[in-house]
């Protein structure tokens, strides 16, 4: 025990020296931007991080929204090439702020890395033009011009080397320029937290709402190759936008823990447990405790006991894989019947990606209400309010969304065929109307206004101060996983099937099977989590004194914090939220 407490010192004071350092070498917010009172430079920061998240955004949606369209007509891709290949990109953007964070925290300076990112987003931004925007010839003055000259290989690969540009880009903006630490949540209750987060996505998905019908609309109309320009411009303003800032907006969080220090924890303890599991076995409780130094491990007792507080929350997180992969359906397998369904609406052809928006307009007026509900259980004594029950609900709503899916499959191929012109392509598609799809998305627009704010919540909620950041990391990790295994399950469907279950032509195929079968699935997903959702019930303060402030080494952290707080040692603070500026 004294090691340990003697470790512990020596961390605290390494931390306190290098938060003196960095605030010495980083630009003082009270000498810059003039004149401006303290209140209005938090306002004018606050503000140009939610640019800035809206402009990324903005860019991602509009590579994402027909992006399938693109590879089936114009690379002639298999349609479940094309749903692996948008699903790939949409987890690799998942992933990549994890990896960005960790080099900006171990390797390379955040003002560096974060200028590096902003160029790989620059870059891949700027080459899909490229590949989307010279498929016709052109005449100019009566002279014949050939804008295009790459082969079809040399489009694939241009197309990939922008979309892995790109994605790295967007981790860079995601985990540097714009990460969750700059709102300053670590004081808000769940109450606060739970508004925050419904309101964060609803303004997130209104950016995404305009984007699907504009730029959707541009990419698929005469001008559709324009589309592609439109992420162009969008990063350009984020750009301007962090320039602005002049590299205040660039929040420079605790660095307290590590994703790194949190898989060491593991690795230890799997490593003492396996090699002294014979005289360990009696004397711990958790068999994470092996990797403390009184054990025999590494690794001091804060450092494995946050650690414990994540990995109660692994369960959480794995429940999660096969809802992403549900939701992620949106993109590709309804996308699929979306475009071999009837666009025409009164002589005008609706874009594809525009039905997205259906699923997007119940999570906007669900918000209010939920936050209506919220403020008065939140608000009266003695309740027991908990989100886990809209996770459940949600996770129901996802499965019963996809199960409707395989219904209006078989129901979409009663109808004749007729043809239908695409980006300049024509298509046998079924009459059936594209509005008799909305149900599907409806569903889906549900669950998410319920799943994703409640899980954000008790991955920020149920972990000490210091571990929060990377329980985010893990939660983003869990839903990235869950891409890529949409992406596994449709090559094995078509792997296993011979393409029949994920067919190129729909009505040729039996693409509801493939709907029944992840429906069955996300049903069990949902008793599953139903079963284990009561370790997550209660958020009050009794519940989490075992995950925050149970050490007596983060008691006497808050103390100190305290007493420098009456002492108006700290007179200023990073960007304050909505929240906290009532």
């Amino acid at each position: 025990m004294p090691a340990a407490n003697s470790r512990y010192m020596q961390e605290k004071q390494l931390r306190d020296d290098t938060a003196d350092k960095e605030q010495s070498l980083l630009p003082s917010r009270s000498n810059h931007a003039g004149n401006l009172s303290q209140p209005e430079k938090k306002l004018q920061e606050a503000i140009c991080v939610l640019l800035v998240e809206l402009c990324e955004r903005f860019t991602f949606f509009g590579i994402v929204c027909n992006m399938i369209l693109f590879c089936t007509v114009k690379l002639g891709y298999r349609n479940y090439q094309a749903a692996i290949v948008n699903m790939c990109f949409v987890g690799t953007s998942m992933l990549t702020p994890v990896l960005v964070g960790w080099l900006a925290e171990c390797l390379v300076g955040r003002i560096k890395l974060v200028c590096i990112c902003m160029f790989l987003h620059f870059l891949g931004t700027a080459l899909l033009p490229v590949v989307a925007f010279p498929f016709e010839d052109i005449y100019i003055d009566r002279r014949h011009i050939l804008l295009h000259t790459l082969t079809k290989k040399e489009q694939k690969i241009v197309f990939y080397f922008a979309l892995l540009t790109a994605s790295l880009g967007i981790g860079g903006v995601r985990a540097i320029v714009c990460p969750l630490s700059a709102y300053n949540l670590e004081d808000c209750g769940p109450k606060e937290l739970l508004s925050f987060f419904n309101w964060f996505y609803w303004l997130i998905n209104l950016n995404s709402a305009v984007v699907f019908v504009s730029i959707s609309y541009i990419q698929q109309s005469v001008a559709r190759n324009l589309g592609f320009l439109i992420p162009f411009v969008s990063i350009l303003m984020a750009m301007i936008t962090i320039h602005m800032v002049r590299g205040e907006m660039i929040y420079k969080p605790k660095t307290d823990s590590s994703l790194l220090t949190t898989f060491g924890v593991i690795a230890s303890a799997l490593k003492t447990c396996c090699v002294r599991y014979h005289y360990f076995s009696g004397g711990v409780t958790n068999w994470l405790d092996h990797a403390k130094e009184n054990y025999g491990g590494h690794y001091s007792e804060i450092q494995v006991e946050s650690t414990k507080s994540l990995a109660r929350l692994f369960p959480l997180f794995a429940f999660q894989i096969l809802y992403r992969t549900c939701i992620m359906q949106i993109p590709s397998g309804y996308y699929l019947q979306t475009m071999n369904s009837n666009l025409n609406f009164s002589g005008f052809v609706l874009p594809i990606a525009a039905m997205n928006v259906i699923s997007i307009v119940p999570l906007l007026i669900l918000v209010p209400i939920l936050e209506c509900i919220n403020s008065c259980l939140f608000s009266s004594k003695g309740s027991r309010h908990s989100p886990t029950i809209y996770i459940v609900v949600g996770h129901l709503s996802a499965a019963l969304s996809v199960m409707v899916a395989g219904f209006s499959e078989i129901h979409r191929k009663h109808f004749p065929q007729v043809e239908q012109t695409l980006s300049e392509e024509v298509l046998r598609v079924s009459s059936m109307p594209c509005f008799y799809l909305a149900p599907q998305y409806i569903l889906l627009g549900v669950a998410e206004a319920l799943v994703t704010p409640s899980c954000s919540l008790l991955s920020f909620w149920l972990v000490p101060e210091r571990v929060r950041g990377i329980s985010m990391h893990f939660l983003t990790l869990f839903n990235g996983a869950g891409c890529f295994m949409g992406a596994f399950f449709v090559q094995t469907a078509h792997t296993g099937t011979q393409g029949n279950w994920f067919p190129h032509l729909l009505h040729e195929g039996k693409l509801e099977r493939f709907f029944f079968f992840l429906a069955s699935l996300m049903m069990v997903n949902t008793l599953g989590f139903w079963t284990i959702a009561h370790r997550y019930n209660n958020l009050n303060q009794e519940y989490t004194s075992e995950f925050r402030g149970s050490l007596p080494e983060e008691k006497l952290l808050k103390h100190d914090k305290a007493i420098k707080h009456y002492d108006s040692v700290l007179d200023c603070s990073p960007i304050l939220s909505p929240m906290e500026t009532t």
